[in-house]
């Protein structure tokens, strides 16, 4: 806690407003490390507290007297994009540190004419920023830090070429934090090709798990399956994240609940703009109780209040299992991880469960709830 009273006031007013009672641990490691001006390369699991563990010591740096962009945040997808520039706007509150978010598919000469305000903090998509940089719209020469978020992602063949340009068009003593929930060698050959020093931090698969999270699975034939499904979208309550190994899957069971008239939306990967922000907007604002998604496609979205996730096809290892499961109980919140498993994959469940240490009960439906077996 004694980083935050180093904080500048606006940040502790911020703080004290969310009402958060401790840093989490990504944040206690990240924060000291970036307020030093190192480079980082992160991984921490989904539900960790991530963003608020950059946003903070790099907002912090902000000198508000400088008129120029001073920290770069690149982000896989739009959806993000939004998310973080809305933290952003929630903790520069009181402060002089305006903010742009830039996105491809939005009118480009709206955005140039908001650059004419001099934001200090920019987030975007890489295509866009990289677009405005060659047009000479966004100057870089006064980054100091450029952020990577979901860093894993942001190195595909989609991303990776923008993400180097970006990094090329600053000064060569800008700080570099690289983001994500998994790291590889991948991800390590691409953080040692872009910076020389750097600090590694891994926050532990088993150190998040939280006790306030309930796992448990209920038994089905493979058929009956999306008959589970359907009875739990009627249990009271219910606000979940049904998780798909596949599109394929997952659109053959939206087409199949849709007909049973079972209340839903669907984020999947490939759908359109408006479509994703139709469905995230309906879920979030509690008027369905059921997302059905793939991992991809959740990939990075803070959803408030989400009381279950739902596996509905089993992940396919113990990493997949933990990020999805971290999108309930979120921040120290109470949540349910449920599986709908077949006899097969119950052993597998046993098994994971057993490498996690967590308990999984058995569960079952009776009068429209879900109870112990």
């Amino acid at each position: 806690m004694s980083y935050l009273s180093n904080l500048k006031p606006f940040l502790q007013e911020a703080w004290k407003n969310a009402e958060f009672e401790e840093l989490t641990e990504v944040q206690q490691k990240s924060i000291p490390e970036i307020l030093e001006g190192k480079n980082l390369v992160c991984e921490s699991p989904t539900g960790t507290g991530k963003t608020l563990a950059y946003l903070l010591p790099t907002l912090n740096s902000i000198d508000e007297k400088r008129m120029q962009a001073q920290v770069l945040i690149l982000a896989p997808s739009h959806e993000l994009v939004m998310q973080i520039h809305q933290e952003i706007q929630k903790w520069t509150k009181g402060s002089g540190i305006n903010s742009i978010a830039l996105i491809g598919g939005a009118n480009v000469k709206n955005q140039i004419e908001k650059l004419k305000k001099k934001p200090k903090i920019v987030v975007g998509t890489t295509g866009r920023i990289t677009e405005l940089i060659k047009m000479k719209k966004l100057k870089m020469h006064e980054v100091k830090t450029i952020v990577v978020d979901e860093f894993d992602l942001m190195i595909g063949n989609e991303h990776i070429n923008n993400v180097r340009q970006i990094i090329k068009s600053t000064m060569a003593d800008r700080q570099l934090l690289f983001f994500s929930a998994t790291l590889s060698e991948v991800t390590d050959k691409v953080a040692s090709e872009l910076m020389e020093d750097y600090e590694v931090i891994r926050i532990n698969q088993g150190e998040v798990s939280s006790t306030k999270v309930e796992h448990g699975y209920l038994l089905s034939e493979q058929r009956d399956k999306i008959e589970v499904l359907r009875k739990l979208s009627n249990v009271e309550g219910i606000k979940a994240l049904v998780f798909f190994n596949s599109l394929e899957k997952l659109s053959e069971m939206e087409e199949k609940l849709k007909y049973q008239k079972a209340s839903l939306e669907v984020l999947a990967g490939e759908s359109k703009k408006m479509e994703r922000k139709h469905s995230l907007d309906k879920f979030r604002a509690g008027k369905v109780p059921m997302l059905l998604t793939t991992d991809v496609a959740a990939r990075g979205l803070d959803i408030s209040g989400v009381t279950h996730v739902i596996h509905f096809e089993f992940p396919t290892d113990t990493k997949q299992y933990i990020h999805r499961s971290g999108r309930t109980g979120r921040m120290g919140a109470s949540g349910t991880v449920l599986s709908i498993v077949t006899k097969r994959e119950e052993s597998f469940l046993e098994k994971m469960a057993a490498e996690l240490n967590l308990k999984a009960a058995k569960k079952r439906l009776h009068g429209g709830k879900i109870i112990e077996d």
